[in-house]
């Protein structure tokens, strides 16, 4: 099915971020944006300033993997039910807002660990910048603009 992007934008976030509080959500909704707006590097040039091309990315987001480890994955946007906070948070996104400590950040993760690895990618193309709760930020490196 074809969401228009705020459904699709809300969806992830609920997949992505719920736990995370609406700090949390609207640090994940800043990195998406941040995808689509990049002017350079892989996320320029593979999806070219289109959130469904960034949202369906192969391997970017847990949320969109029908399988995870060889294991379905029941937790995927096509089963998320967004809240209007999920909404609003898709509104203030798509609006251009974002979060200022996460600034240019790329990337995000859960390293299931206390501490956050310095790099991520494990290519060292994004650089920690800040932790949320459970997820870590990354902002781009110089080895970025080499993807």
């Amino acid at each position: 099915m074809a969401y228009p992007a705020r459904e699709l934008l809300a969806r992830l976030i609920k997949c992505e971020a719920e736990g995370e509080g609406e700090t949390g959500m609207k640090a994940v909704a800043t990195v998406v944006m941040n995808r689509v707006h990049v002017a350079y590097g892989e996320y320029q040039r593979v999806n070219q300033g289109d959130l469904r091309k960034v949202v369906f990315q192969p391997g970017q987001f847990d949320c969109v993997m029908e399988t995870i480890g060889g294991m379905p994955n029941h937790q995927v946007i096509y089963n998320a039910h967004p809240d209007q906070i999920h909404y609003d948070i898709a509104d203030w996104a798509l609006a251009g807002n974002k979060l200022y400590n996460i600034g240019e950040s790329l990337w995000y993760m859960n390293p299931f660990i206390p501490d956050c690895p310095i790099y991520f990618p494990y290519n060292q193309s994004g650089v920690h910048n800040s932790r949320i709760r459970l997820h870590c930020f990354y902002d781009p490196t110089p080895r970025y603009a080499q993807t």
